[in-house]
């Protein structure tokens, strides 16, 4: 079994990315493999609490997030500055988070068999 880390970044409801990302995970998770999320940047807002969709036309991904646990998907990482620089805190978002400063990235991305940058 391989350990993946998908490393999201880009902001919710930026076209069709994160949906095929999601789609991506859950492929992934089903073939048994390890699977967690890392989000950095505007990747952070994902997460948020109370998300409003616009007339985008896009898919509301928040329940799939909700899924993700049935996939044995557990670990929400988020950059602790990433927070902080889009005026967040863990109690903002709608999941259970683990926080990684961004000094410590470089040393947790090493425990990983596979990264993927979505």
């Amino acid at each position: 079994m391989k350990n993946i880390l998908f490393v999201l970044s880009k902001p919710p409801h930026s076209g069709a990315y994160l949906q095929e990302t999601l789609d991506t995970v859950i492929t992934a998770a089903a073939f048994d493999q390890e699977v967690n999320l890392l989000f950095l940047d505007k990747a952070v807002f994902q997460l948020k609490k109370h998300q409003q969709l616009s007339d985008t036309g896009l898919k509301d991904t928040a329940p799939i997030f909700k899924a993700l646990p049935f996939y044995n998907i557990q670990d929400f990482y988020v950059e602790t500055e990433s927070l902080l620089e889009n005026g967040l805190s863990a109690e903002s978002l709608n999941e259970s988070v683990k926080l990684i400063s961004r000094n410590q990235i470089g040393i947790f991305l090493k425990q990983f068999n596979l990264l993927l940058n979505c």
